[in-house]
C-alpha cells in the first residue's frame, strides 16, 4: 500500500513539472521572439563598432537558434513524459530521462561557453553618429526603418541629443519618429514652434543600456536556471519511479516444492476410484457366487 502511494505521489510531482516544462519553454520563445526584433535594430545602427560585438556577446545566448530549438524539443519531451508518467511504460519514461540528460548538458555547455561580460564603454556610443548621414537614402531603406523604431520604441531621438540629426545629416530638422506624438510634417512643427513636442533623451545610452542588460534580458536568464533545476528534480524522479515500476513488475521467486505432496497433487481422484473399485469388488463377488444346498432346496419347496 505505501509503495502504491510512493508512485501515485511520484507521478503527481512528473506531471506538475512537466506542465512546468510546457509554460517555461512557451515564455522563453516568446520573450526571445520580443527580444529578437529589437536586437535587430540594434545590430542595424550599431554596425561595425564594438557595440555590435557587445551586443552579439549579450544577446546570443539568450536568441540562438540552438536555444530556440532546445525549448521546442522540450515541449515535445515533455508530452512524451507525461504520456510515459500517465501509462507507466518504462520506454517512454527511460526516453524521456535520457532526452532531458541531453538537453541539460546542451543547455550547460551553452551557458559556460557564452558567459563572458562585455567590454563597452559610454564613450563607444559616439561611433553610432557614423551611421546617421544614410538616413533617407534610397538604399539605405533598412537603416532607416530602424532608426525610425528605434526612437519610436525606446522614446529617444539622435545619439546625445536631436540636434545630432542637424549636425550629421543636411536634414534641417529631425525626423518625425522623434515626435512624442507622431504625424506627419510634425518634427517640421515641434522645431519652428515647440521643441518639447520631441523626445529629449538620445538615444545613444538607451542602446548602451540595453547592450548591458534589459529586464527581458534578465527574466529569460531567470528561466533559464529554473528550467535547469526542473530538469535535475524531473530526472531525479523519473529515475525513482523507474525503480518503483520495475521492482513492481519483477517476477517473484518460485517457491520450492515438496516432493511427496507434489507426487500426490498429480492425480487427486486416484485414491477415490481406488476405494469405490475395492468396496464394488464384494458385491459383485456376491451377486456372482453359486448357490449353496440349502437355498437351492427351499427354492424347491417354493416353486
Amino acid at each position: 500500500m505505501a509503495r502504491e502511494d510512493s508512485v501515485k505521489c511520484l507521478r503527481c510531482l512528473l506531471y506538475a513539472l512537466n506542465l512546468l516544462f510546457w509554460l517555461m519553454a512557451l515564455c522563453v520563445l516568446g520573450v526571445a521572439a520580443w527580444l529578437r526584433d529589437y536586437l535587430n535594430n540594434v545590430l542595424t545602427l550599431t554596425a561595425d563598432t564594438r557595440l555590435e560585438e557587445a551586443a552579439i556577446l549579450t544577446y546570443s545566448p539568450v536568441v540562438h537558434p540552438v536555444v530556440i530549438a532546445v525549448c521546442c524539443f522540450l515541449i515535445i519531451v515533455a508530452m512524451v513524459g507525461y504520456c510515459g508518467t500517465l501509462k507507466c511504460n518504462l520506454l517512454l519514461l527511460s526516453w524521456y530521462f535520457g532526452s532531458l540528460l541531453v538537453i541539460f548538458c546542451v543547455e550547460l555547455a551553452s551557458g559556460v561557453w557564452t558567459y563572458e561580460e562585455p567590454s563597452v564603454q559610454r564613450s563607444d556610443m559616439i561611433s553610432l553618429k557614423s551611421r546617421m548621414p544614410n538616413y533617407g537614402l534610397q538604399r539605405y531603406q533598412w537603416l532607416t526603418h530602424a532608426w525610425n523604431s528605434f526612437q519610436t520604441e525606446f522614446k529617444c531621438c539622435g545619439v546625445i541629443y536631436f540636434t545630432d540629426w542637424l549636425e550629421m545629416t543636411e536634414m534641417e530638422w529631425p525626423p518625425d519618429s522623434c515626435c512624442s506624438d507622431q504625424y506627419p510634417g510634425c518634427a517640421h512643427h515641434a522645431h519652428h514652434r515647440d521643441l518639447s513636442d520631441l523626445y529629449q533623451e538620445g538615444c545613444g545610452p538607451k542602446i548602451y543600456s540595453f547592450i548591458r542588460g534589459t529586464k527581458q534580458l534578465q527574466v529569460l536568464r531567470f528561466l533559464g536556471v529554473s528550467i535547469g533545476v526542473a530538469q535535475i528534480l524531473a530526472m531525479t524522479l523519473t529515475l525513482t519511479l523507474l525503480w518503483a515500476l520495475y521492482y513492481d513488475r519483477k517476477p517473484p521467486d518460485p517457491a520450492p516444492t515438496d516432493p511427496v505432496t507434489h507426487t500426490h497433487s498429480h492425480c487427486p481422484t486416484e485414491e477415490p476410484q481406488k476405494s469405490g473399485h475395492v468396496h464394488s469388488r464384494p458385491s459383485e463377488a456376491w451377486a456372482s457366487a453359486p448357490l449353496n444346498g440349502h437355498a437351492q432346496f427351499e427354492m424347491e419347496q417354493l416353486s
